[in-house]
């Protein structure tokens, strides 16, 4: 199954949407949280006509796993540059997350300023990189690998497999599978797509679950190859950051993300 047929939603009718979270797409029995937020997305999108995502901000309330579940969407705001919409999902059992999003006109008047400190990470070609596959009854790689065409750099497989990094730190590419595009949905996926950089070092290693999560798209262009990279600097109070970028394969900036989340026990 595609990834736009596994995020796909059906209209209810009075800003309500239908949609169904797919097995296979979990960390650890979980469903991954990018791809419930990309689920939200895209009935989001489909309240604001077009208009293309630029952020998303969601706060996840309880554990998502497969089976049905409804999204709800108000509009918050109609403006001339951006609609922001607000979507609730939940299962038939509790709420799962609440989100935030902003929705730009294309037409819009833009500021021609630029300013990149940053690049995309430099990595090996995809013929040196380490593809990660779910292997039962191992719990890692998780099933959502599958899912996608994840490689990681040589190095950071190593760190990986063996917890030994002085930096958490994880980069590789990311495709979807059987030909088909990112485009913004898939990159808010995406953005929750890597393992946490933290299974790069000591730390514990077991579902690190994630409090709230936003992805800003910067360029919404349809790409096959992304370039990632996340990192992760602070860990104190039970509690972890981690920053993604992603990138296309010629260096352009597609999306960038931050995530708040808990250290694993």
């Amino acid at each position: 199954m595609s990834f736009s047929a596994a995020t796909s939603v059906r209209p209810v009718g009075n800003g309500t949407w239908e949609a169904e979270i797919e097995p296979g797409w979990d960390i650890f029995g979980i469903a991954n949280g990018g791809y419930l937020l990309a689920m939200a997305a895209r009935a989001m999108d489909n309240e604001a006509p077009d208009r293309h995502l630029v952020s998303i901000s969601a706060h996840f309330l309880n554990p998502g796993r497969p089976g049905p579940v409804t999204i709800d969407v108000e509009r918050l705001k109609e403006g001339r540059g951006f609609t922001t919409l607000r979507a609730d999902m939940r299962s038939a059992e509790r709420p799962l997350l609440t989100a935030l999003a902003s929705f730009a006109n294309p037409d819009r008047e833009l500021s021609e300023a630029t300013l990149m400190h940053g690049a995309a990470p430099d990595l090996p070609p995809r013929s040196d990189c380490i593809r990660a596959v779910h292997s039962p009854p191992d719990l890692f790689p998780p099933p959502f690998v599958d899912k996608v065409e994840l490689l990681f750099h040589p190095k950071d497989a190593a760190n990986l497999r063996l917890h030994q990094a002085s930096s958490a730190r994880v980069r590789g590419w990311m495709r979807l599978l059987d030909g088909e595009q990112a485009d913004a949905m898939a990159l808010v996926m995406a953005a929750d797509g890597f393992p946490p950089a933290i299974f790069t070092t000591s730390l514990p290693m077991n579902w690190t679950p994630t409090l709230d999560l936003t992805v800003h798209i910067r360029n919404s262009e349809p790409a096959e190859w992304l370039k990632m990279e996340s990192k992760t600097r602070f860990v104190t109070g039970g509690l972890l950051e981690e920053d993604v970028e992603i990138w296309s394969e010629s260096g352009d900036l597609l999306a960038h993300s931050r995530q708040l989340a808990l250290v694993p026990s």
